[in-house]
């Protein structure tokens, strides 16, 4: 497995990262206190964190969703966020145009799930040296992720993740086939379970995306038993008036129990090493 160094720690190494963070940039201000939050929980509980936001959400169900702060003001944030608070950050890229301005400002670059395939996102942002987060869409069997990491890979840089987040089940609804997970890892490269995302309903409440939120607390404990990296899981204050994914996101206030209890299954987990 490789290992990939952000911020004095290692993706891929003997503990989980944990990738924590709203959506979407609603405002400078909750953003930054959503992160003071994530850094005091994960800082008490001695777990590795990288903080996620979105500065434009270019994949929103209808025109009218809110898509965050645009690109100028979003990314002034993500660095202010970094520089601060002393973090690694994680955004999204939707364009090839945007690539070398977030490239500037955060440590891991994600390739959405909707664009796992566009070859020229994925091979502009690995050609910027940045660690690449590819999700596995939604449409993709476990072994197509590896076409897209080779792309990444094509570029000279192999600071690779690759993130599950559930496949397609019929209309407005999304499972997580688990056998995904070893099959991917593999691959050789660290895997991130998306808790969040993967109990999504998309579109499924018409002119937006609906969830199961409490789901996303059993899906991950099945993915630290079978063995993961690292999960990602969108968190906000107050998800119920959240203005992107809140169908889906944990609550601040309930995250710290649920920090242990993945910890405490990856800790039984990695003591039955896999062979």
């Amino acid at each position: 497995m490789r290992q990939i160094k952000v911020n004095g720690f290692s993706i891929g190494s003997e503990a989980p990262v944990f990738i924590l963070g709203p959506c979407v940039i609603e405002d400078e201000a909750s953003a930054l206190a959503t992160l003071g939050e994530l850094k005091r929980i994960t800082s008490d509980l001695d777990l590795p964190f990288v903080f996620k936001a979105s500065y434009d959400k270019a994949n929103r169900t209808s025109v009218k969703s809110f898509r965050g702060p645009g690109l100028k003001e979003g990314l002034r944030i993500l660095k202010k966020a970094r520089d601060e608070f002393k973090v690694p950050v994680l955004t999204d890229v939707h364009c090839k145009a945007d690539v070398a301005a977030v490239a500037e400002v955060v440590d891991i670059i994600q390739i959405p799930a909707f664009l796992s395939r566009q070859t020229d996102l994925i091979i502009e942002a690995a050609s910027t040296g940045r660690i690449i987060n590819i999700k596995k869409g939604q449409f993709m069997a476990p072994e197509d992720i590896a076409q897209s990491v080779d792309k990444a890979a094509s570029t000279g840089n192999d600071r690779i993740i690759i993130t599950e987040r559930g496949v397609s089940f019929g209309y407005n609804n999304l499972v997580v086939d688990y056998r995904a997970l070893p099959i991917m890892r593999a691959l050789g490269y660290p895997v991130v379970f998306d808790a969040t995302h993967s109990v999504q309903r998309p579109g499924g409440l018409g002119t937006c995306s609906g969830g199961d939120r409490e789901m996303a607390r059993y899906l991950a404990r099945a993915a630290f038993a079978i063995g993961v990296d690292g999960v990602f899981m969108e968190v906000h204050k107050n998800p119920d008036a959240a203005l992107c994914d809140g169908p889906n996101s944990i609550a601040l206030s309930a995250l710290a129990g649920l920090l242990k209890e993945l910890s405490s299954i990856d800790s039984i987990v990695r003591g039955f090493p896999v062979k």
